[in-house]
């Protein structure tokens, strides 16, 4: 084995059994084919062997399992080791498999090492490994993260603030206000402190300062009003905050304290304009859903489809529909929008369908219509009706469909394989050798032509 391929077939899931596929063998009870593909360089498999052997007691078969791997200094496998030892209370073994690693400057290896030190009363140690490194935004957060459990909140403060106030412009410009920082988090992770030391107000004003404070739909200015039972500020917040992730976090709380009407007014507030409408919209029909008001939450999302029909939003309106005993309508929707679009459909919406002409009883029509569409022979069409036929447990034909793209589709065509107990033929699909892009050298021209 060698780390540099385990590690591209692990991040691109290409030429492996992925971790679905492992499961799914698991749970339709092939152990020895795991067992045995653990054993020839199936990374995915060792790992869940080595797992299960485990949490049978059969802890120096795990670590063995995992050996060949470990060999290659690749770090996940390092990692899934220590892991296992820390899980098994063998803390220092743990500690001094992972050390190498993390004193190497693998970013991955050193926020784990990190934690793992802070989880067991080590957290000073911890913080001294990670200071260093206060550049990296990851780093940094790990950083806060240890100072809070080894009571080290204001040395992190200390560095943090040198680097909010060392943050310098972006561009040349002299009224420049676009400041380049090193973290790029600094702000709110300083805020994070202050919060932490019961400097509320501190904490509040610095949010207020930062460039953004939405990440991965949460926002942490609306988070610490809530948190802080501050709702007066919580709902101006709300009222102007423009991704919608204040007024989500107000309808949050007040659901929370019983108050559904409280809540559902909140995201209809923000959302009274059609541009900011879609973005509270699903998070308002899930809101009705929890409450019993499925009909509610369909309209909340078809009224979306008159401004536009971007495919999410219809995916999620037909999605509801079946799951609420409305096909037709689903169905019906599909043809408006089909008229509106003077008759034209892409595959896109076109393949929204099918679920819904199989909950009809048209599977066949639908099969029918599917390979008459311009993009019915497509290795995308393909994977679409195999996926309908499956869940009408024409499992079979769901396979077939599949061949006509025999170089494509590979994880799907397998795990429909392994549904048919033809387990040597599903691997044998994954396992398919694989190329590697390359990236030419470049010669220091630019190019004119896309891709740029």
């Amino acid at each position: 084995m060698d780390a540099a391929d385990l590690d591209y077939r692990a991040r691109t899931l290409t030429g492996c059994i992925p971790p679905l596929l492992v499961a799914r063998l698991l749970e339709l009870g092939h152990e020895r084919e795991v067992e045995f593909q653990a054993g020839r360089g199936e990374w995915f498999c060792a790992l869940e062997w080595a797992r299960l052997l485990g949490h049978r007691g059969r802890r120096a078969q795990a670590l063995e399992v995992l050996a060949p791997y470990i060999a290659t200094n690749w770090w996940p496998a390092a990692r899934a080791r220590a892991e296992l030892l820390e899980g098994w209370g063998r803390v220092e073994e743990a500690i001094a498999l992972s050390r190498p690693y993390a004193e190497a400057g693998d970013r991955t290896a050193l926020v784990f090492f990190a934690r793992l030190l802070a989880r067991h009363d080590r957290g000073r140690e911890a913080f001294m490994l990670l200071r260093a490194g206060i550049r990296d935004r990851f780093v940094a957060e790990c950083l806060v993260e240890v100072a809070g459990t080894a009571g080290m909140d204001d040395e992190a403060a200390a560095l943090l603030e040198a680097r909010v106030e060392g943050a310098v412009p972006r561009c040349d410009e002299p009224d420049c206000n676009n400041l380049r920082m090193e973290p790029s988090n600094a702000v709110g992770l300083l805020a994070t402190i202050r919060e932490r030391q019961g400097r509320i107000e501190e904490a509040i004003t610095l949010l207020h300062i930062s460039e953004t404070t939405s990440v991965n739909g949460r926002d942490q200015l609306a988070d610490l009003l809530a948190g802080h039972d501050r709702m007066t500020e919580l709902r101006a917040y709300a009222a102007s905050e423009y991704h919608g992730h204040a007024a989500q976090r107000l309808a949050e709380v007040l659901e929370e304290r019983g108050d559904v009407e409280g809540a559902i007014a909140a995201y209809r507030t923000f959302g009274a304009t059609p541009s900011a409408a879609w973005r509270v919209a699903l998070p308002l029909s899930e809101l009705l859903l929890r409450h019993g008001r499925s009909d509610e939450a369909i309209e909340v999302m078809r009224a979306l489809t008159e401004h536009g029909t971007e495919d999410w939003i219809v995916h999620t309106l037909c999605t509801l529909y079946a799951d609420h005993g409305r096909p037709r309508d689903g169905l019906a929707l599909l043809d408006a929008l089909k008229a509106r679009s003077g008759g034209r459909e892409d595959w896109d919406l076109f393949q929204m369908r099918l679920p819904l002409m199989a909950d009809c009883g048209l599977l066949d029509e639908a099969i029918e219509q599917a390979r008459a569409h311009p993009e019915g022979d497509t290795c995308y069409a393909a994977a679409a009706l195999s996926y309908v036929l499956a869940e009408a447990g024409r499992t079979e034909e769901a396979a077939a469909v599949l061949e006509q793209h025999p170089k494509l589709n590979g994880s799907l065509r397998a795990e429909r394989l392994i549904d048919l107990g033809r387990i040597e033929d599903a691997v044998r699909v994954l396992q398919q050798p694989i190329s590697k892009p390359t990236t030419p050298a470049w010669n220091g021209a630019h190019s004119t032509e896309p891709p740029f």
